[in-house]
């Protein structure tokens, strides 16, 4: 009887394409990163309530930032797509 494969989570794949040190951070990763924490966010996730609140403040100041950026249209620089990944990678572990 064959085994039955496991195929990686779709949103684990792209989360990691997107912190890859070499990929180039685009617009549509920014908000399609945002989406998902909107989601999980909508959905009560167990995770984000159980989040120290000083922690869960400068999530969601990062959270702000980042939107407002997109909204003003503002280029990001090298120094902004780093300091984005940075906080997506700190925001992993509640993500997935």
């Amino acid at each position: 009887m064959p085994q039955p494969v496991n195929h990686p989570d779709p949103v684990s794949l792209r989360l990691d394409r997107i912190l890859a040190p070499l990929h180039p951070l685009t617009r549509e990763d920014v908000i399609w990163a945002l989406d998902l924490i909107k989601k999980k966010t909508a959905e009560a996730d167990p995770r984000l309530r159980d989040l120290p609140q000083p922690l869960l403040l400068k999530h969601f100041q990062s959270f702000a930032e980042t939107a407002m950026q997109l909204i003003h249209r503002r280029p990001g620089s090298e120094h902004e797509a780093e300091r984005f990944k940075r906080w997506l990678r700190e925001a992993q572990n509640v993500l997935l």
